[in-house]
């Protein structure tokens, strides 16, 4: 009867994670996607806590409360704009967790007499089959390199680590000996599951790629980099369910793995550039200097909060376009509000969303919403790019390489194909950005220095409060 429950649980637990997904695909249904999601997690962990297995509840009393310290914080009270590298940082956590499942499977099969290193890991195993020992060994390699790789890329986005690749001589030739070698030992523990020096090697060597994966690969590619670690780690989970028995990790672990990787290739396919590329290009690594077009003899037109407000006030259509530089100044709440402004004296506004703006998937539409902009308001690139060219206003705040026309107009430049926003169609445009700095791809952007275009400079959330004043005062 108990197998009955459980299994009945798994089943309503994993039908929630699919509709979860399925609802996280619409802006107005994504808030009741999470809640399924949460739903079916809960039923998921009530089934897992029925197993005949479990001997105490001692320890997992306590994973259970410390657990809900750590992550009720992290849930409540990281802000938005730091969601990229939290995300990335439970990803690490989850993949941790695999990993030491994994672990302590093979550990639990050893002689409690045989011989140990150092009286802690033993040399020798019995009793685990070779189906058995592919499950734990792809787990414990896909595992053990998203854990040293998503905390990497947590540390490139909460910049502690540099966000610009890092590389040296050979460094894709001696990563891929690595990976080769893991592979290898992965092989033979196929062949040969008592080998517990090679099974410990191989974790070693896959914590190692994790680190050297991450290290070349620039912060504008981090949403890939996430994506596809996230896949990783729900590889390593679905591995894990096939290795202890358990069908809700393998359908949940199936589901995360298929769709971070799908989503890895729609974004690198939103940059126009290839797996291989965003791993092994070091893309933003250095100013690019087969850009070919230089500042150098252009000059951009600065405009002033006031003319500005103007413009913005007897606009008729106004398109936003947010970037990285909102998600800085946190100023998603004063770009609502302007917004309103512009509506309740007859303009219409509506939100240009590029794919990869931001750092994470959905970067934009997670902050917007946060500050209730409607989602109705919130346009894709391919609905929304044919409608700049009737846009009186495009109002830029903190984007640059997803506006840049030289991936449209420059073959030698490095975001050529890139698909990108067509603000530079719009009648009259206005950059909002602290600086003329270059963005992640190390390049000048076209539009700034088009006569049709009015730079707006500082910080995005001082400038909109004034333009908010100020359009209040026409």
């Amino acid at each position: 009867m108990r197998e009955y429950v459980i299994q009945a649980t798994y089943l309503a637990a994993s039908v929630l994670f699919i509709l979860g997904l399925k609802s996280l695909t619409k802006p107005d249904s994504a808030r009741r996607g999470m809640q399924q999601a949460a739903v079916g997690m809960v039923l998921a962990i009530v089934g897992t806590l029925l197993h005949q297995e479990i001997l105490t509840y001692n320890w997992i009393i306590a994973g259970l409360i410390i657990g809900t310290i750590i992550g009720y914080p992290l849930g409540m009270f990281v802000p938005m704009t730091a969601m990229p590298q939290r995300i990335a940082f439970s990803h690490m956590f989850g993949a941790l967790a695999a990993t030491l499942v994994g672990v302590a499977e093979y550990y639990h099969s050893y002689h409690a007499a045989g011989p140990r290193l150092l009286g802690i890991i033993p040399l020798a195993a019995e009793g685990i089959s070779r189906p058995k020992m592919a499950a734990l060994g792809f787990e414990v390699l896909f595992g053990a390199l998203t854990v040293t790789g998503s905390f990497m890329a947590f540390g490139k986005l909460q910049e502690f680590i540099t966000g610009r690749p890092v590389t040296y001589r050979g460094q894709n030739a001696m990563n891929g000996v690595l990976f080769a070698a893991a592979v290898a030992c992965f092989l033979y523990l196929i062949y040969d599951p008592s080998n517990a020096p090679v099974f410990y090697a191989m974790i070693a060597i896959a914590f190692a790629i994790g680190v050297l994966m991450v290290l070349p690969i620039g912060g504008a590619d981090m949403p890939v980099v996430v994506s596809l670690l996230n896949s990783y780690a729900g590889l390593a989970a679905a591995a894990t369910g096939f290795a202890i028995g358990n069908n809700v990790l393998i359908i949940c672990g199936a589901l995360d793995g298929a769709s971070g990787f799908l989503l890895s290739i729609l974004m690198s396919k939103a940059m126009n550039r290839s797996f291989a590329n965003v791993l092994f290009g070091a893309f933003g690594g250095e100013k690019a200097a087969g850009a070919g077009k230089t500042a150098t003899g252009l000059v951009v037109q600065s405009v002033t909060p006031e003319d500005a407000a103007l413009r913005l006030a007897y606009a008729r259509r106004v398109i936003i376009v947010p970037g990285y530089g909102m998600a800085v100044a946190q100023s998603q709440h004063q770009v609502r509000e302007l917004a309103e402004l512009i509506e309740r004296r007859g303009g219409e506004v509506k939100y240009a969303i590029h794919p990869v703006a931001g750092r994470m998937p959905g970067h934009m539409n997670v902050l917007l919403a946060e500050a209730n902009v409607p989602y109705d308001r919130l346009y894709d690139m391919e609905a929304i790019n044919d409608q700049f060219a009737d846009a009186d206003v495009a109002l830029v705040i903190g984007a640059n390489d997803v506006v840049n026309p030289a991936a449209r107009n420059d073959p030698s430049s490095p975001i050529y194909g890139m698909p990108i926003l067509n603000v530079d169609r719009a009648k009259s445009v206005i950059v909002m950005k602290r600086s003329m700095n270059t963005g992640f791809a190390g390049i000048e952007n076209e539009l700034f220095y088009e006569p049709k275009t009015s730079m707006l400079f500082g910080d995005a959330k001082k400038s909109l409060t004034q333009l908010v004043s100020e359009v209040k005062n026409v």
